[in-house]
C-alpha cells in the first residue's frame, strides 16, 4: 500500500507517520533487522504488534475520533483510457483482452479507468420463519382402496428481504493501493506470498524461500492477515492502516483510541506491478484489482441495525453488507482460459473430472497458472480532508468533523454512520412491517413531502407506500 510521496519508508529518521503520512507512492528502507510492519519509535509507545501473534478484537472500541489521513498513491496524471474488451461475470468484471496482457501501460491505463466506477454497496435484509403444517393425502392400499393420511412438514415462510444502497454514501475515492511487503498475497504463484528481501526472517524450512526475493508465508502469517483484513471490514479501517495491539487501550485511555496508528508501507506500485504480470509467461495467469470501502464501523452498524429490528420482529433475520462489481479480472486470451472464466463449461469439466488436471497443472507447472492479488482501489464513506486555509470552529461549536492535527487543520467529510442509521431506522422498521420483498433499493419516503405542489415521487418511494 503505498503511502510516501518521496518513496520513502512510513517512518524516516525514527518518527512515526502514523495515521499521519502524506500520500503516495513508498519505498522500504532496507536496514539490519527490519521489523514485518512499520512500528512507532515514539517515547513510551507501546511494544510493536507481532503479526503472528493473534490479533485482537475490536467490539468495544470505536476510532472514530483517529485521525486518518488519505493514503495509498499520488492521484495518476490526466491519461487516455485504453478502451478493451471485458464482460460482467456473476460480482465479477473479467477481461481477456490480448492487449492487457502484454502492455503495462495499457492494463495500468484499463484499470484506472474501470475505477472510476464506484462498486456496488448494498445491505441484506431478509427475515423469514418457520411454520408446522399438516396436510391430508389419499393413497391407495394393495386392495386399491383410498385411505386418508396426514402429513405433516415444516415451511419456511419468508417475511420480508430488502435491500439499502450504502454505496450512494461514497464520498471520495478511488485511492489506489498496494499491498505491503510483510502482507501475505499472491504475488504471481498460486500460494500466498510475502516479499522475502530485507525483510526475511530465518525460518525452519528452507523450502520457504523463493526465488525473487518472495517467500512462502507460513500459516501463522496468514491467519493473521485474515483477521487484520476482517477487523478493517468490520472497522471501517482503509486497506492501508494495520489494526493496533491491544495495548493501545491502556487503563489511562479507556476504551478511546489513540490519535495513532500503524500505517503500511509497500515497495511496488499499481504501474509497477502491471508490469510485472505483462511480463510473465504463464498460460493461465490473472491479475485482480479489488475495490474496497471504508470509513464506517460496520460491526456496530449491523448491531444497530439488528437492534432495531428486533423491536418489531422477533424470528430470524440475516443481515449482510454485499458488494458487486468490486474485482476486475485480467486473464490470458487463449482457448482454455476463456473456458474456465465461463461457468458452465467449468462445471462441466469437473463433472468429466478434466478439471482436476488443469488444477495440478495450474499449481505445480512454472508455465502453469499465476496469481496477482496485490492493489485495488479504496472509497471511502467518510474521510478527513486536509484544510490548510481553513480556520476550524471553537471547541464548544465543534460537532466533531473538525480535528488539528500535525498536518494542519482537517475537516471530516461524508455522512456518518450514526446519522446514516439516524435517517433509515424508521423506514427500515417500516419496511418490515410492511413485509417488503424487492430487489430494487429501498429510498425513504417522506409522506408528508408528498403533499406538496411540484414534488414528484420516484417508482420505488409509490411501490413502498403502496
Amino acid at each position: 500500500m503505498m503511502l510516501d510521496r518521496d518513496k520513502k519508508n512510513s517512518f524516516d529518521d525514527g518518527s512515526t507517520e502514523l495515521l499521519q503520512s502524506t500520500a503516495g507512492p513508498s519505498r522500504a528502507v532496507p536496514s539490519d533487522n527490519p521489523p514485518p510492519f512499520p512500528t512507532s519509535s515514539l517515547d513510551g509507545a507501546p511494544p510493536p504488534h507481532d503479526p503472528l501473534e493473534p490479533v485482537p478484537k475490536y467490539t468495544e472500541h470505536a476510532l472514530e475520533d483517529v485521525y486518518i489521513p488519505a493514503g495509498g498513491e499520488e492521484p495518476p496524471p490526466t491519461f487516455t483510457p485504453y478502451k478493451a474488451e471485458f464482460f460482467i461475470s456473476g460480482r465479477e468484471i473479467v477481461s481477456h483482452d490480448p492487449h492487457l496482457n502484454e502492455d503495462g501501460e495499457a492494463l495500468y491505463r484499463f484499470l484506472l479507468s474501470q475505477s472510476l466506477l464506484l462498486p456496488e454497496y448494498l445491505l441484506h435484509v431478509r427475515g423469514v420463519h418457520t411454520e408446522h403444517k399438516t396436510r391430508t393425502v389419499f393413497r391407495n392400499d394393495p386392495q386399491g382402496r383410498s385411505r386418508t393420511h396426514h402429513e405433516h412438514y415444516t415451511e419456511t415462510v419468508t417475511d420480508f428481504d430488502f435491500y439499502v444502497n450504502i454505496g450512494s454514501q461514497i464520498v471520495h475515492g478511488p485511492t489506489h493501493w498496494t499491498v505491503p511487503d510483510a502482507e501475505p498475497a499472491y504475488r504471481g504463484g498460486m500460494v500466498r506470498q510475502v516479499e522475502s528481501g530485507e525483510y526475511a526472517v530465518a525460518l525452519p524450512d528452507p523450502e520457504l524461500a523463493q526465488v525473487g526475493g518472495k517467500r512462502k508465508a507460513t500459516k501463522q502469517e496468514i491467519k493473521a492477515a485474515k483477521e487484520r483484513s476482517r477487523l478493517r471490514e468490520e472497522h471501517g479501517l482503509p486497506p492501508w492502516i494495520a489494526p493496533g495491539p491491544e495495548s493501545w487501550y491502556s487503563s489511562a485511555n479507556g476504551t478511546v483510541a489513540p490519535p495513532e496508528a500503524q500505517v503500511l508501507g509497500s515497495s511496488k506500485s499499481l504501474r509497477e506491478w502491471a508490469d510485472e504480470y505483462c511480463a510473465s509467461d504463464k498460460l493461465l495467469k490473472e491479475f485482480t484489482y479489488t475495490k474496497v470501502v471504508y470509513g464506517w464501523n460496520i460491526a456496530n452498524l449491523r448491531e444497530a441495525v439488528r437492534s432495531a429490528i428486533r423491536s418489531v420482529y422477533s424470528h430470524n433475520v440475516t443481515l449482510e453488507f454485499q458488494m458487486s462489481h468490486h474485482k476486475i479480472c485480467v486473464r490470458p486470451d487463449n482457448r482454455l482460459s476463456r473456458t474456465l472464466s465461463n461457468k458452465w463449461l467449468k462445471f462441466l469439466l469437473w463433472i468429466l473430472f478434466i478439471y482436476p488436471f488443469i488444477w495440478l497443472y495450474k499449481r505445480f507447472s512454472r508455465h502453469g497458472g499465476g496469481r496477482w492479488e496485490v492493489c485495488g482501489g479504496a472509497y471511502a464513506l467518510k474521510t478527513w480532508r486536509l484544510e490548510p486555509n481553513a480556520v476550524p470552529p471553537p471547541p464548544e461549536a465543534n460537532d466533531g468533523r473538525w480535528k488539528q492535527t500535525r498536518d494542519g487543520p482537517v475537516r471530516l467529510i461524508g455522512e456518518r454512520e450514526g446519522e446514516w442509521f439516524q435517517r433509515w431506522e424508521g423506514p427500515i422498521r417500516q419496511a418490515i412491517i410492511g413485509k417488503v420483498q424487492s430487489r430494487t433499493p429501498l429510498e425513504i419516503v417522506n409522506p408528508a413531502a408528498m403533499m406538496l405542489d411540484g414534488y414528484r415521487p420516484t417508482y420505488n418511494q409509490l411501490q413502498l407506500m403502496l
